[in-house]
């Protein structure tokens, strides 16, 4: 196990800049995600880590050794793929075995460890099968312990469950995230899909245009998005963004815009002073959004006049398309509030979870 580092990582394909000065620490023992849209610079960031592509400027760090120019064979990492990786002509236990016979350990060594490893995850019946005889689920099981077997430093995920069904992907990521608590080793994981990111990493990096826009705790992005790129990218259905402006009124601060004038909370006004009349993004996620009927007393001071365009009942919830003056806006409710399309309907802001974005850098302001 290690401690990896990234130090000012740049990587540039022809004048195309892939990954934009990179700096990144995981700690020893941590699972890290990079999440971000596809060509975001996620990817090339992990390779950059692996050896399969040399930064063209930075440093890469596993440890306390900076491994620019080291083979992937000598950074004693290993990586699983999104394709699995899998040599079809061998059996399961062949193909977990490989890379230890590659490092010529003794042969009672390397049953020990396979037989540990399928074990660990449930695969020990399939050891005499070939890949072809698998399901995705048992053969992304077979990549995963392949590179467990290794005992490596650091362990590389590139997007490996994208290839399965929703309910496997569902439950592989328990097995993930039991075998980094099992195993503890140094990880980083690549994905597009922010739902892993969110309940797999300890820490998130979201990137875009290859520079790494926020890297906390999953749960401070979600609450806290350094900008507006963050917020739309982590939550779905995603945050609302509408077009505002900061109005100071009988002592009193309000984010208004086409259709509604939104008292804000004292706690944020200080971050507010001054900026009476500056063009703001408002955002708002559809679950910190109300609809009237679950609303004791109506506060104008926190609502949208809406006129609902279409409706999506999902059982446990119901996600509602309205238009609040010429924007739209999209609510997350309680499925039994009753709402149908062409309705008008009134929606409250829980005000405690709003966000203000610059709207000319996107950058947060609350």
């Amino acid at each position: 196990m290690a401690e990896v580092r990234l130090k000012n990582v740049t990587k540039m394909f022809g004048d195309l800049k892939a990954v934009d000065s990179a700096n990144l620490t995981i700690e020893d023992s941590e699972f890290i995600v990079l999440v971000g849209p596809s060509g975001c610079g996620k990817t090339t960031t992990l390779r950059c880590v692996a050896g399969l592509e040399e930064p063209t400027e930075g440093e890469v760090y596993i440890g306390d050794r900076v491994v620019n120019g080291v083979p992937p064979k000598d950074r004693d990492i290993a990586m699983v793929f999104q394709n699995y990786a899998l040599y079809p002509h061998m059996d399961v236990y062949n193909n977990i075995a490989f890379g230890l016979k590659l490092r010529k350990l003794p042969k009672d060594e390397i049953e020990e460890r396979v037989n540990r490893t399928a074990e660990l995850l449930g695969i020990h019946d399939k050891l005499d099968s070939k890949p072809k005889e698998l399901s995705g689920g048992q053969r992304q099981r077979v990549a995963v312990g392949r590179a467990i077997a290794r005992n490596p430093k650091v362990f590389l995920f590139d997007e490996p469950l994208s290839n399965l069904d929703a309910k496997l992907r569902v439950q592989m990521r328990a097995e993930l995230q039991e075998l980094h608590h099992n195993l503890e080793t140094t990880s980083m994981y690549v994905t597009h899909d922010q739902v892993e990111a969110m309940t797999l990493g300890n820490r998130v990096a979201v990137i875009d245009e290859g520079i790494i826009q926020q890297y906390a705790p999953p749960q401070e992005i979600y609450d806290y998005p350094s900008n507006k790129f963050v917020a739309g990218f982590i939550g779905s259905p995603s945050m609302n963004f509408l077009d505002a402006r900061i109005k100071e009124e009988d002592g009193n601060i309000y984010v208004e815009g086409d259709g509604f004038k939104l008292l804000l909370p004292e706690k944020i006004t200080d971050q507010l002073e001054g900026l009476s009349g500056k063009d703001v993004t408002f955002g708002v996620r559809p679950e910190d959004l109300t609809a009237e009927q679950t609303v004791h007393e109506g506060d104008k001071t926190k609502s949208f006049d809406t006129h609902v365009l279409v409706t999506e009942p999902l059982g446990d919830e119901i996600i509602v398309h309205a238009e609040v003056g010429d924007q739209e806006i999209v609510a997350q409710l309680d499925p039994r509030v009753k709402i149908e399309p062409h309705q008008d309907v009134t929606l409250y802001a829980d005000m405690d979870y709003i966000h203000i974005f610059d709207k000319e850098t996107g950058d947060a302001i609350v």
